[in-house]
C-alpha cells in the first residue's frame, strides 16, 4: 500500500482564503473529520480529543485539571503551571481550535459551541494558575477571539429555534464582556494619541446585535411604522396619512386598559329585555 498522500489530496487543493474540510468514513467505519491545510490533511476524531488520545487517563487535560480543581481545598490547584504543563496545554488548544474551524467550515454549530467551550475552559485554567505570566498573557489573548466564535455559533442556533430575546441577550453580554476585557487589557489610545479602532471581534458581536433585530419577526404594528416613517422621508403625504389611520384604528382594536373594564358576576347582567 503506497504511503503517498497525493491521492488522498487529489481534488482538494488548499485556499489560504477558505477553511475547507470533509467528514470521511475510516477503516473501522466511524466518521472522522478531516481539515485542508497548506502542506496536507488534519484528521480528527468528532468526540474527545481531536487526535483521540486520553491524557492521564481522562478525555482531556482540560478535564484533568477541572477535577484536580474540584478535589483540591477551595477547589483551588495547590501548584501553579509550569511551562511544560502550559505548553501541552497549548498543543490542546491548537487541536481543539483546528477542529472548531472545521466544523465552522461545515456548518456544525454545536461542534463549534462545544470546543470553543473547551479552549475558553483552558484560557480559563492557564490564565489562573501559569508561573509565568507572559505564558498566561498568550493564552489569554485568544479570548475575544473564542467568545466571538462561540457566541455566534450560540445566536445561529437560538435564530433558527426563533429565540429572538435569548440570542440578543447572550449577544449584548458577550460585547459588555469584550468591552471589559479590552478596557482592562488594552490603552484606548495609540502612542501618537490616535483613539485605537475597535477590535474586529467586537466588532463582529455588535454587528450580530444589529443583525438579530433586522431578523427579528416584526408586529403589524412595528411594520406600519417602519412603512411610515418611509412614506414620511419620501414625501408621500397621502400614504403617510393613510397608514396613521391605520395604526390609530390598530391600537383600538387592543385590549381595554384594566381601569376601563366593568367585571360582572356570572348572572348579575341586566337583560336586554
Amino acid at each position: 500500500m503506497s504511503k503517498d498522500l497525493a491521492s488522498i489530496m487529489s481534488g482538494w487543493g488548499y485556499d489560504p482564503n477558505e477553511v475547507r474540510a470533509r467528514y470521511v468514513r475510516v477503516a473501522d467505519g466511524t466518521q472522522q473529520i478531516q481539515l485542508r491545510l497548506d502542506l496536507g490533511i488534519f484528521q480528527m476524531h468528532l468526540e474527545g480529543r481531536p487526535d483521540g488520545e486520553s491524557p492521564r487517563g481522562l478525555t482531556s487535560l482540560r478535564d484533568y485539571y477541572v477535577e484536580e480543581e474540584l478535589r483540591a481545598p477551595d477547589q483551588t490547584l495547590p501548584n501553579g503551571l509550569d511551562p511544560a504543563a502550559c505548553a501541552d496545554l497549548q498543543q490542546e488548544v491548537m487541536q481543539y481550535y483546528y477542529r472548531m474551524m472545521a466544523f465552522h467550515a461545515l456548518g456544525e454549530l454545536g461542534g463549534v459551541v462545544r470546543d470553543s467551550d473547551h479552549i475558553l475552559d483552558l484560557i480559563d485554567i492557564v490564565s489562573e494558575y501559569a508561573d509565568d505570566d507572559e505564558v498566561a498573557w498568550q493564552f489569554m489573548q485568544l479570548y475575544p477571539y473564542m467568545r466571538m466564535m462561540n457566541i455566534r455559533a450560540r445566536t445561529e442556533m437560538d435564530l433558527q429555534q426563533g429565540r429572538f430575546a435569548q440570542a440578543d441577550k447572550v449577544v449584548r453580554e458577550a460585547v459588555l464582556d469584550l468591552e471589559h476585557f479590552y478596557a482592562d487589557n488594552f490603552e484606548p489610545t495609540n502612542e501618537d494619541g490616535s483613539p485605537v479602532p475597535p477590535a474586529p471581534e467586537l466588532e463582529s458581536l455588535r454587528e450580530l446585535v444589529r443583525e438579530i433585530d433586522r431578523r427579528r419577526p416584526r408586529s403589524e404594528a412595528e411594520m406600519l411604522q417602519q412603512a411610515l416613517a418611509h412614506a414620511v422621508e419620501l414625501e408621500h403625504y397621502e400614504k403617510a396619512a393613510f397608514l396613521r389611520d391605520r395604526l390609530k384604528n390598530l391600537s383600538l382594536f387592543g385590549s381595554r386598559s384594566p381601569a376601563k373594564k366593568r367585571l360582572h358576576p356570572p348572572g348579575d347582567r341586566e337583560s336586554a329585555n
